[in-house]
This record gives C-alpha cells, sequence and structure tokens, in this order.
C-alpha cells in the first residue's frame, strides 16, 4: 500500500498565499492556459540542483518555457531499444508535439552529479560504479567528457570544465535524434548551451566555433 501524508504546514501556507494574491490577480490568464494548452517557445533542460531557477534567471511566466529537469542536465544519445527514457521521452515531446523553436542546455557550477562522476572517474567514488548505482550509470553519459578534461591539474579547475563538458555532451547527444536534427537542419529548431555560475548570477554560453564558453 503507498503511503503518503498530508503536505507540510509550511507547503500548505504558501500554496494559500499564492491563490489568494498571484492566482486571484492573473485567473483569466490561468483559465487561458488551461483552455488553449501549452504553447511555449523553447524547452529548457536543466540540473535538478535546487539552486538551478530557470524561470527566475530568464524572468519565464507559466506556459513560457517547456522545462525538464534532471542530475547535471543531461541528454542520453538517442536509443530506441523500448526501454523507459524520461529525458528521451520529454526531448520527443517538445520537438514534434510542442514544436519548440529551441533547447536549451543549462549546466551550472558546483554541481554535485558532475562533481560525483569525476570522483567516479578518478576512482575515489568506487560506490558509484556499482551496477545497482542508479547515479552512476547516469552519469557513465559523461565519461567521454571526463576523458577529454582528466589531464588538467588543478582539480577545481578539471571539476568546472567537467560541468561545461555536460552541456557539450548533450548537445552533440540531442543531434543523435533524428526528429532533432531534421529540425535544426530544417531551421525549424536550436541548439543553445549555457552555463550557469551560481555564485555570481553569471551565464556563460557555448560557442562552438571556439569551443568555448563566453559570457553573455
Amino acid at each position: 500500500m503507498t503511503i503518503a501524508k498530508p503536505l507540510p504546514a509550511y507547503l500548505v501556507q504558501r500554496y494559500r498565499g499564492w491563490k489568494a494574491t498571484s492566482y486571484a490577480e492573473n485567473k483569466a490568464w490561468y483559465r487561458h492556459l488551461a483552455d488553449e494548452g501549452q504553447h511555449p517557445r523553447a524547452m529548457i533542460i536543466s540540473c535538478c540542483d535546487s539552486r538551478v531557477h530557470v524561470t527566475a534567471i530568464f524572468g519565464a511566466d507559466q506556459g513560457e518555457f517547456f522545462i525538464h529537469r534532471n542530475v547535471a542536465n543531461l541528454v542520453p544519445p538517442h536509443e530506441p531499444d523500448g526501454g523507459q527514457h524520461g529525458t528521451s521521452a520529454a526531448v520527443e515531446y517538445a520537438v514534434t508535439a510542442l514544436k519548440v523553436a529551441h533547447i536549451v542546455i543549462v549546466g551550472h557550477s558546483n554541481c554535485g552529479g558532475v562533481l560525483g562522476c569525476h570522483d567516479m572517474c578518478s576512482g575515489k567514488a568506487p560506490e558509484l560504479d556499482e551496477k545497482s548505482s542508479f547515479v552512476g550509470r547516469w552519469m557513465d553519459l559523461l565519461r567521454p567528457g571526463y576523458e577529454r578534461v582528466k589531464d588538467i591539474e588543478d582539480t577545481d579547475e578539471r571539476t568546472r570544465a567537467l560541468e561545461r563538458e555536460a552541456v557539450k555532451v548533450s548537445l552533440d547527444n540531442l543531434m543523435t535524434f533524428p526528429f532533432v536534427r531534421d529540425a535544426v537542419e530544417n531551421d525549424m529548431l536550436t541548439l543553445h548551451g549555457l552555463w550557469n555560475d551560481i555564485a555570481n548570477g553569471a551565464i556563460h554560453q557555448y560557442d562552438p566555433q571556439s569551443d568555448a564558453f563566453h559570457p553573455v
């Protein structure tokens, strides 16, 4: 039997405050969203990290972004093997059903998932190498990125470089999806890679020509 308990009191209070203010002041907009469905212009793929708040960063309203979050903002390669692929399903829906114009990968500083990959690949986290580790098997997606940065001597610099590699790996993997590749080649979709420095609020954008991230 599933066991579920009532919401914590602080969440109930926050909900009631929202319903009495923001919702009450924008009823027409919420009814429009409900009746007309969602028509987001962009899909955002960001990390589960609670410090990453993309709607706040871009000042987005409800209905503006189709948001998918996972550990370390990774996109797996196209693997139609009949398995359960949450991120791939979200990408498919965004591109083929919602017809989003942009997919934005948002990486960030001090990413716990990326640090886990770093430690696993460098032999410091053998528990993540266990087949039973969901985090470890997910972070296997970033192993190619680790191979590209493993020779950087400074640990902090190497880890930060790996955070950017997570964005690049995801961009590369997106192009293995036939419907993404077709949309990009037909100028119906653009892909973007960002890295957010949480401490200073900076956003850096990936430039494939220079293979580097530059401040926005």
